[in-house]
């Protein structure tokens, strides 16, 4: 696996867990709706961008991605 590769997987892990711990989720139902709501998808297409901001403003990102895409959180 490339260093690459492993940055954006912790990376991930990490925002899973952020974006947990500001909507009172478990880390599984963190996951669960990000990946509902094309999230994954956001992080694939802007990792290089999303890992240079904060965890708050990424999860704030990722959250109103989610809400674009029928989330209600």
């Amino acid at each position: 696996m490339s260093k690459e590769t492993l940055n954006i997987i912790e990376y991930t892990i990490a925002l899973v867990n952020e974006f947990a711990k500001r909507y009172g989720l478990s880390e599984e139902d963190s996951f669960q709706y990000i990946d509902k709501y094309n999230g994954m998808e956001l992080i694939n297409q802007c990792y290089e961008i999303m890992h240079t901001l904060s965890f708050s403003d990424s999860v704030e990102g990722m959250a109103s991605y989610c809400r674009r895409n029928g989330g209600a959180l």
